[in-house]
């Protein structure tokens, strides 16, 4: 491969290699990747405590409109991801709730993920994965920080 790829495209074509294979999985589970990011919503909403999860909280933590978030509730209901019921603490609204098929598809998810992850380090030492994974943390964090700080580039 060419070593004066930009940098912009290498991490292009790798997500793209990555996406396409993560993709395969949820085809098979028949679900789309808006789906797929509700549910790890909810699944980490879950995580983190929270017992009654509404509809309104789960389009704001998901960032999708209220119209969309109905007819993914809905598909992912009857596929059997989760199930909508009555809130224990508050009468007034439903709360959702993840299925085990839910839990499982998310540990299914993670060990493909490992998967996929290892067959693109291939060729690589166990030292240079490690060098690669404290890299792109540094970058992530990098990210983030400027995005907290209005802008888009560590290059101020």
């Amino acid at each position: 491969m060419e070593n004066q790829m930009p940098v912009g495209l290498r991490f292009s074509l790798l997500h793209r290699a990555f996406r396409r294979r993560m993709d395969a999985l949820l085809s098979e589970k028949e679900l789309t990747g808006v789906q797929f990011g509700v549910l790890m919503a909810l699944l980490r909403m879950e995580k983190e405590g929270l017992e009654d999860v509404s509809q309104r909280a789960l389009e704001e933590r998901a960032r999708v409109s209220h119209a969309t978030m109905t007819e993914i509730l809905r598909r992912l209901e009857k596929k059997d991801f989760l199930r909508t019921e009555q809130s224990q603490r508050d009468r007034r609204f439903k709360c959702i709730r993840a299925t085990e098929k839910a839990y499982r598809l998310r540990d299914e998810h993670l060990e493909a993920e490992n998967k996929i992850f290892a067959g693109l380090c291939r060729g690589l030492s166990e030292q240079q994965v490690r060098d690669l994974l404290a890299s792109t943390d540094l970058m992530l964090q990098n990210a983030w920080e400027d995005k907290q700080k209005g802008g888009e580039s560590g290059c101020d």
